[in-house]
């Protein structure tokens, strides 16, 4: 179970779906991609690259360009995740009646976290 996981961790993590989902719309240079994945590192699209998810294509050209794709597997996660963040705004609602609906037993018991 340990090479899924570690792919599902990349793929999941809060970086990694924000690269698939800013990717899924079209390739972006580095900086692009930061200003729309506020605080991506080059070391998490190194891990995606790696992963056969992300394409890196660096351009021989001064000043030095590289653009970010995504592979045909990173199409297919983007599609997956693309599936899940609809869900997620389809049920936030339900969601969050649920989180109050926790809080006030956890209230009621006397056990609410600090």
């Amino acid at each position: 179970m340990c090479a899924p996981r570690s792919i599902l961790e990349h793929g999941t993590s809060r970086w990694g779906v924000l690269v698939l989902i800013a990717l899924a719309q079209r390739s972006c240079r580095f900086s692009e991609l930061r200003r729309a994945v506020d605080g991506v590192s080059e070391k998490t699209l190194q891990t995606l690259e790696r992963d056969g998810i992300v394409h890196r294509d660096a351009h021989p050209v001064i000043p030095p360009r590289v653009d970010y794709s995504l592979t045909p597997l990173g199409q297919e996660a983007a599609g997956l995740v693309r599936s899940l963040a609809r869900w997620t705004g389809e049920r936030l609602t339900d969601v969050e009646a649920a989180r109050r609906e926790y809080e006030a037993r956890r209230e009621a018991t006397g056990k609410r976290r600090g």
